[in-house]
């Protein structure tokens, strides 16, 4: 009788979510047939076609950038989504154009973001239409992600940039999100090197990434020598022991997405850990959007350069934490599945009822108010492609959720 209830009760929740999911895709549809408009616009005045959008800036302006920017792969991911939810020709013809320009970045053995850029694109393609040529750039890719790889370590290097003295091997949390490309590939080919880089890169950063209540570093620094830990920093988060949400985001993402892989209970385990942690968050706000940093002064004491109290919220941290939600829920009992999809909801509630922009505006974003790196104060309180990108997968694992 109890199981039967929470179906209905379940059934219920999705039958009003599922309405704004069409509602949301139907907005969805008309802003980016109008992003699509300014993008030709302006590789028509640059002479280049291969230019993406990525943010709207300040002013207004619609910021472009090429491979091998970590963000080039999001706009046709976007494209592919919209394809996934409506299997409309249309968004399939946009979406193959737009990903084919971020082929190039497949060799690219310079940067650790092989996963953001050519799996959100050439994977989506794949998997949605199973063509060969898609596979063999995401298996291309994955071999030159693999490059990157120290044994002594046990992790993918992220930045080679950096004088010494402030790392000298840095790995960053944001890291895990792309073993999902070693992961795909090992399964496609059989190549068991590749899934066993992707197991050791996760164990290491499950090992000394994280603090004791489930919280993330940003940046640790090893010695390549011998792969012991220098130091534990932060890049993008206010201070070095902060609570950097997008940070949190990416390792909830990413270690329920390598349970997926793997089923191993550890991976499932630390997800959960980090889902807890999240979840008892005292200055979260009520709808449920983070601010940037959950630690900075300016959520308590209203100063600061944007909307809600002068600290700025980040979707983009919201729209990811939502889609990995779902898909941590289909791992685990009813009762905590409910709890993961709840609050998925009312994130993608709060986006849809709040932080969508008028249609046909701000250069046809879907999403207002992301933080990028505030640090650097670039990006800040303004639309942003991934977040976009993940409140679009969200929206779509909830249409799964219901189908089933």
């Amino acid at each position: 009788m109890i199981k039967r209830l929470f179906i209905l009760l379940t059934m219920i929740s999705q039958m009003a979510y599922g309405d704004e999911t069409d509602q949301a895709f139907a907005y969805a549809d008309t802003q980016l047939r109008y992003q699509l408009e300014q993008v030709e616009n302006v590789r028509k005045e640059k002479k280049d076609w291969t230019l993406m959008p990525r943010c709207v800036e300040k002013n207004g302006r619609l910021r472009m950038v090429r491979q091998p920017d970590w963000c080039c792969g999001f706009f046709s991911g976007e494209l592919w989504q919209m394809y996934q939810y409506s299997h409309d020709p249309f968004w399939r013809e946009q979406a193959v154009s737009n990903t084919w320009p971020v082929e190039r970045v497949k060799t690219n053995d310079g940067s650790h973001d092989l996963g953001f850029m050519v799996y959100n694109s050439f994977g989506k393609a794949y998997e949605l239409t199973g063509e060969q040529s898609y596979r063999d750039v995401v298996v291309q890719a994955a071999r030159t992600l693999a490059t990157r790889f120290d044994q002594r370590v046990g992790c993918i290097r992220s930045w080679s940039w950096g004088t010494p003295d402030r790392w000298q091997f840095a790995v960053i949390i944001d890291n895990m999100m792309n073993l999902e490309l070693l992961f795909e590939a090992s399964k496609l080919t059989g190549d068991r090197s590749l899934y066993d880089i992707a197991v050791t890169h996760a164990n290491t950063t499950m090992k000394n990434h994280f603090r004791p209540d489930g919280s993330s570093y940003h940046v640790v620094d090893y010695n390549p020598a011998d792969g012991s830990v220098i130091k534990r920093i932060t890049h993008q988060g206010l201070f070095d022991e902060s609570v950097w949400s997008r940070g949190q985001a990416w390792g909830l993402y990413g270690f329920t997405m390598c349970y997926r892989f793997t089923h191993n209970p550890a991976y499932l385990s630390q997800a959960q850990k980090i889902a807890r942690f999240w979840f008892s968050q005292p200055d979260m706000p009520e709808d449920l959007i983070p601010y940037w940093d959950m630690r900075d002064p300016a959520i308590q004491t209203g100063v600061g350069p944007a909307q809600n109290g002068g600290c700025p919220r980040d979707a983009s941290a919201a729209a990811i934490i939502a889609s990995a939600l779902y898909e941590l829920a289909d791992y685990v009992p009813d009762n905590d599945a409910k709890a993961y999809r709840d609050h998925a909801d009312k994130i993608l509630h709060s986006l849809f009822t709040s932080y969508q922009p008028s249609p046909r505006t701000t250069q046809g974003f879907l999403l207002l108010h992301s933080t990028g790196n505030y640090p650097a104060g670039d990006e800040i309180d303004v639309p942003i492609n991934y977040a976009d990108y993940y409140y679009l997968e969200a929206l779509n694992r909830v249409r799964a959720f219901k189908n089933k």
